[in-house]
Order: structure tokens, then C-alpha cells, then sequence
């Protein structure tokens, strides 16, 4: 039996990378082009990820410190070549908060998806393999974790817990488990009865080497693309948690920065306070979104409702 299992795998790779190879056909998907104004978004994101990452060591203003100038009267100072990014009340420079921000602010989005696929994707894609009892109840809890006010349940849970990174990270990575889900799961109903699945089991594959070799490949391409459209909203509703003063204490956030200037004589006297940190967070959010739909676009995922 050992000798025909080993037979058995060894067709079952030519199978699946034959049918595999049929099913691209002609139109396949990896000859398209992404596009310059991908790889540009996509520098900028390296862009912005690295200097979150290097900041201490980066020859930067120290964000919590006092550049107070007799010269120039009173503090806020507008932008200028001393402060990039002009400073606020109390005389910090913007540039330099909003490039320490940025640390906390895509650690809560990159945890909050990552977790929210990595939970998510696995009930999702166990579901829509299985079926049955199991699929029910887990569309159950999708369809329940739906219906909940994300907002509401994020003010809930942040009120009643600390406001740690941990603790607004898992919160909202708890936010993304049910559409991540629901993606992963209708993606796996797609696949499962397709010619290479089917192959897998008539040549005596297990359940776990299906779901890792041929399932998992196929799933993971859209929730790639929805990972980074994930992100993008993670650090939006970071943002929103910030203006409630629910967002993370001890820790210098986008969110935060942005409602430091969000006052009225703020806005009216010193815009730049606000501006400089909506400025990176905007260009954040929309190269995360371009890339995310480009990503979709490029490899063909259609939407699904199941």
C-alpha cells in the first residue's frame, strides 16, 4: 500500500500542476501588467514602513521635545526649513510625531489584519471545505459578527479593557475575522470541486494536504488583495477610535496627532498641525487601497456573496 501511496502522491503533483496549467490557459493572469502607479504605491508604502521602523536611529527632531524660538514669538510655528512640517502648541515638531506615529498606527493595522486572516482564513476555509454542521455553524458566527455595530463593539471593548497597542490591535483584528472569513469560505466553495481538487481525492490525498497544497494557493490570493484593503480601514478606525479618546494611550498615533489640530482657532490658525499627519495618513490609506485593487484586478477575483 505504502508503494502505491507513494505512486499515488507522486501523479497527484502532475495532476494538479497539469490541470492547474489548464485552467490559466491562454489569458494567464500573470502576464498582466500591475502598472507604474502600483510600484508606485507600493514605494510608497516601503517608503513609510521603513521610516516608521528606522525613526529612532533616523537623524530626526526628538518629537517630545520643546523648540521654542524667542524669534518667532509664540508657538505654533508654521512650516518652514528648521520644521518641515511647522510645530504645534507646545512647540514639538509635526514631522518628526507623524513619522514616530506612524510606528503605532501600522502596527495596529498590519496586527489587526494579520490576526484577522490568520483567525478568519482558517475558519473560512475550513467551512467551505467541509461543509455540513461545521460550515453552518461558522457562517453562524460570521453572519452574528456581522450584524454587531463594528463600532459600537470596538467602543465596547476598548472601554471596558486598557487601551494598550495589544488591546486596540486584537480589537480590531476581531472586527476583520467575519469578512475575512466569508471571503476565505466562499473562495474555498469555489475551488473545491474544481478538476485538481477532485484529482486530489480520486488519488487518495488527505484533507490537510488538499486544504495546504491546493486550496490554500487559491485562497490566498484574494485575501492578499483583501488584506491590504484590511489595512487601509484598520488604520482609518484607529483614527476614528482616536477622536472618541479610545485609541491607544501612551503612544502617539496618526489619530492622535490629527486630534491634537482639530480644533476650530486650531484649523483657522495653525492648519498645519493637523495637516501634516492627515497629509501621510491619506497617502497611506489610498496607496494601500490602489495596490489592494490592483492586486484584485491583476489576478481576476471576482466579488462572491456566499
Amino acid at each position: 500500500m505504502s508503494n502505491v501511496h507513494d505512486v499515488g502522491g507522486t501523479q497527484l503533483d502532475s495532476v494538479s500542476a497539469a490541470v492547474t496549467a489548464d485552467d490559466v490557459g491562454d489569458g494567464d493572469v500573470l502576464t498582466r501588467s500591475l502598472g507604474w502607479a502600483f510600484w508606485l504605491a507600493i514605494g510608497w508604502l516601503v517608503f513609510i514602513v521603513a521610516a516608521a521602523i528606522l525613526a529612532p536611529w533616523l537623524p530626526l527632531k526628538d518629537p517630545d521635545a520643546n523648540y521654542i524660538n524667542p524669534d518667532l514669538g509664540r508657538p505654533p510655528y508654521s512650516p518652514g526649513s528648521t520644521h518641515w512640517f511647522g510645530t504645534d502648541q507646545d512647540a514639538r515638531d509635526v514631522f518628526s510625531r507623524t513619522i514616530h506615529g506612524a510606528r503605532v498606527s501600522l502596527t495596529v493595522g498590519f496586527v489587526a489584519i494579520a490576526s484577522g486572516m490568520i483567525i478568519g482564513g482558517t475558519l473560512g476555509t475550513i467551512a467551505g471545505y467541509f461543509r455540513g454542521t461545521f460550515d453552518r455553524v461558522i457562517s453562524f458566527l460570521f453572519l452574528v459578527l456581522l450584524s454587531f455595530p463594528a463600532l459600537v463593539l470596538a467602543i465596547l471593548i476598548t472601554s471596558l479593557l486598557d487601551r494598550g497597542l495589544l488591546t486596540i490591535s486584537a480589537t480590531l483584528g476581531f472586527l476583520a475575522i467575519a469578512p475575512v472569513g466569508r471571503l476565505a469560505r466562499a473562495t474555498t466553495i469555489q475551488y473545491a470541486e474544481r478538476e485538481f481538487v477532485l484529482a486530489a481525492r480520486t488519488l487518495g490525498a488527505r484533507h490537510p494536504r488538499i486544504i495546504v497544497r491546493e486550496l490554500l494557493p487559491n485562497v490566498v490570493i484574494p485575501m492578499g488583495a483583501l488584506a491590504l484593503l484590511g489595512m487601509a480601514v484598520a488604520i482609518v478606525a484607529e483614527g476614528g477610535l482616536a477622536f472618541l479618546g479610545l485609541s491607544v494611550e501612551k503612544e502617539e498615533t496618526w489619530g492622535k496627532l490629527i486630534l491634537l489640530g482639530s480644533g476650530s482657532r486650531d484649523l483657522e490658525n495653525a492648519p498645519w498641525i493637523s495637516m501634516g499627519p492627515i497629509f501621510v495618513l491619506f497617502l497611506t490609506v489610498l496607496a494601500l487601497n490602489f495596490a489592494g485593487d490592483r492586486v484584485r484586478a491583476h489576478f481576476d477575483v471576482r466579488e462572491v456573496s456566499l
